[in-house]
């Protein structure tokens, strides 16, 4: 696979990422649940920071990036702050493996930001709840 292709696929998984944490965040309540508030709203603009990198990235190697879907599935039951949560450490997660791969698909500079982006993503995961790994993003098991 060519960096390219990693990078639209982190790119692809990225858009998902910012649709789905707004939804998430229009689930949350600032008064009721301001911690979980600030954490997705810190997700929020983190992932929409990589959104826009990543486009940069492909762009500088002479690629179209990858658009948006119109939408993307998400949970019915966002009800309360605990289903939030849950939702939220999954998108991370899933995040974490992309990154993973991403590490494992660039070189140089990109897989600085990749390692980084990747780093940065595993600590995001505890404020959902998640615990410490010693190979975030790892899918195996």
């Amino acid at each position: 696979m060519s960096e390219l292709s990693a990078l639209q696929t982190a790119l692809a998984a990225e858009h998902a990422a910012v649709y789905v944490l707004g939804v998430l965040g229009g689930q949350t309540s600032q008064s009721a649940s301001p911690r979980l508030f600030a954490a997705v709203t810190d997700a929020y603009v983190a992932h929409r920071g990589r959104r826009d990198q990543l486009v940069r990235s492909i762009e500088d190697l002479g690629g179209d990036p990858v658009g948006a879907e119109v939408a993307y599935a998400v949970p019915g039951d966002l009800g309360t702050p605990e289903a939030v949560t849950r939702r939220a450490l999954r998108l991370e997660r899933d995040c974490a493996a992309t990154y993973a791969y991403l590490v494992a698909s660039t070189s140089d500079e990109l897989r600085t930001w990749a390692l980084r982006s990747l780093q940065a993503t595993a600590v995001r995961e505890l404020a959902f709840g998640g615990s410490p790994q010693d190979f975030p993003g790892r899918t195996d098991g």
